[in-house]
């Protein structure tokens, strides 16, 4: 069965340059997303309680986007990624999620992405 892209957009009081470093590096990653992050060429590995995946870093352009593939899928096609936009009429900044799961699975993710976002809020104190 073949996974389906979703999108997710999310609104933060803060700039690119404040918000990019939480989203492209293991320290940043590690205040919100996981548990413990490390990185070895390219490679992050992320931890949550006993659970371990790691991902390879395939593009990034400096207070942009961040594209990250799981290195346990087998569908190279699949990705997640973190992409900075701002929105034109109120100037603000949006967060723009694109990810990757089962059809009966999208619910489930967009629950954490959300539950993962208000981590990233708080850390920014946005």
């Amino acid at each position: 069965m073949a996974k389906e892209q979703f999108e997710l957009e999310y609104h933060f009081n803060t700039s690119a340059k404040v918000l990019f470093p939480r989203l492209s590096t293991a320290v940043g990653l590690n205040e919100w997303f996981a548990d413990d992050v490390n990185e070895k060429d390219n490679i992050f590995t992320f931890r949550w309680d006993k659970e371990e995946r790691s991902a390879k870093l395939i593009s990034v352009k400096e207070c942009k986007n961040v594209r990250f593939h799981w290195l346990d899928d087998e569908d190279e096609e699949t990705f997640f990624e973190f992409k900075l936009t701002t929105t034109e009429l109120t100037d603000d900044l949006a967060l723009e999620i694109t990810d990757f799961a089962d059809a009966d699975e999208i619910t489930e993710m967009t629950e954490l992405w959300d539950a993962q976002i208000i981590d990233l809020k708080r850390v920014l104190g946005a």
